[in-house]
């Protein structure tokens, strides 16, 4: 990890743009996110460059004059990276290093870079590598160096081919010998879950960086890394859990994101099968983050993505501790906006308009976590007692942290 070894971090600037599909409070949240993107990754934000357009240049995605400015600004100021916030087509990325003169990536290549640091296992590294090669394969055009200079064996390389055919073949060769790989790793994991047996099974859910990892460490008193960056964890854990009297499978999955790219989508499927599987669904929000709201719906669209929308849940809003907003005076007439919105006044509305369970808790100072435990106790025995209707050792709820307490 990042923390674990010294690292230079590049310096960058960030590229956005203002449509009509995206309005400049948008975009200045999705630099904000892309910046943490970056410096997850490795790199130092200098400047963010943004520019007002009807719609995307099919060129370079932003105007000539932009990227004149962008060039002389990266020129001066000795920088080796600029980021895009959208994904770019192969041409646009060709256009914009032979204008720039400087490496160039987008969201998704960022994403995937930093899904290659994170990787851990041999199953997760294979997802990356697969993403990776799917996103390389038609923006080989740009590259200056081809992989191999040929095949093995003579007669390999065909007549007339050259050396991007060449690297084309090579990939395809190893995006199918890949997707092998993943179908054996996938019948391992579904023997793997099979013999799990009839246990129930829970699932934490939610938009990467909102303690997910955290709350799994405080739930089984296991140790799954977590630290406050994007895309902590990407091995998907499972753990034995018991609330009470109740045993369970608890299971910390793969945060998403916005925009999330649709190679990741595909080479992380089966990861998302521990998802799509599971009986309960607990979705983790960050309450103190200013777009909660949003990260909500990104989470409800990649579940509907996967079939997995349907599923009981429970809505967990983590990060109380870290929660603040801006109090009016009773003389102020100005209309409210979000950020005056309380804690108690989120509640109120969260609690009424939710079909779900909902609960406000912190992962960090564990405030209301008795009240979470009842919650998830509750659901897995509705369930329990479905599967099993003449199980007789479930007795009435009782709390652990409660008669350790007494004990002491």
């Amino acid at each position: 990890m990042l923390e674990k070894k010294e690292h230079n971090y590049e310096k960058a600037v960030l590229v956005g743009v203002i449509t009509q599909n995206q309005d400049e409070e948008k975009l200045t949240e999705y630099l904000d996110e892309l910046e943490f993107l970056a410096f997850t990754a490795g790199a130092t934000i200098q400047k963010r460059f943004t520019q007002k357009l009807t719609q995307p240049d099919p060129k370079t995605f932003i105007g000539s004059g932009k990227a004149i400015e962008i060039k002389e600004y990266v020129k001066e100021n000795e920088i080796g990276t600029v980021i895009f916030d959208d994904e770019l087509s192969p041409s646009q990325l060709k256009n914009l290093e032979r204008e720039m003169e400087v490496k160039i990536l987008d969201r998704t290549n960022l994403i995937l870079d930093i899904f290659a640091q994170r990787a851990q296992t041999s199953y997760a590294r294979t997802q990356v590598e697969l993403a990776q090669y799917q996103y390389l394969l038609p923006r080989l055009t740009r590259m200056w160096t081809h992989l191999e200079r040929q095949k093995g064996g003579i007669g390999m390389r065909g007549p007339g081919e050259t050396e991007i055919e060449t690297d084309r073949r090579i990939i395809r060769d190893r995006i199918t010998l890949l997707k092998d790989k993943l179908k054996t790793i996938d019948r391992q994991m579904a023997t793997q879950r099979n013999n799990r047996g009839k246990v129930v099974r829970a699932a934490l859910v939610g938009y990467t960086n909102v303690g997910k990892s955290t709350l799994m460490n405080s739930i089984s008193k296991s140790e799954v890394f977590a630290e406050n960056k994007l895309f902590a964890t990407l091995d998907t854990t499972v753990r034995k859990v018991v609330i009470g009297n109740l045993p369970f499978l608890l299971t910390d999955t793969v945060g998403f994101i916005r925009k999330l790219p649709t190679q990741l989508v595909e080479s992380f499927k089966s990861t998302l099968d521990e998802v799509r599987e599971a009986d309960l669904l607990i979705h983790v929000v960050d309450i103190s983050h200013e777009s909660f709201e949003d990260h909500i719906e990104s989470v409800n669209n990649i579940l509907m993505e996967i079939n997995a929308h349907q599923k009981p849940m429970i809505m967990v809003f983590n990060k109380i501790d870290d929660f603040s907003y801006e109090k009016k005076d009773e003389d102020d007439l100005t209309p409210s906006t979000r950020k005056n919105v309380s804690l108690d006044e989120w509640r109120k509305t969260w609690m009424a308009k939710s079909k779900y369970p909902t609960v406000f808790i912190s992962a960090l100072t564990k405030e209301n976590f008795p009240e979470m435990k009842k919650m998830i106790y509750d659901e897995v025995m509705k369930i329990h007692i479905s599967r099993f209707p003449y199980n007789d050792f479930l007795f009435e709820y009782f709390d652990n942290d409660e008669e350790e307490e007494t004990n002491n």
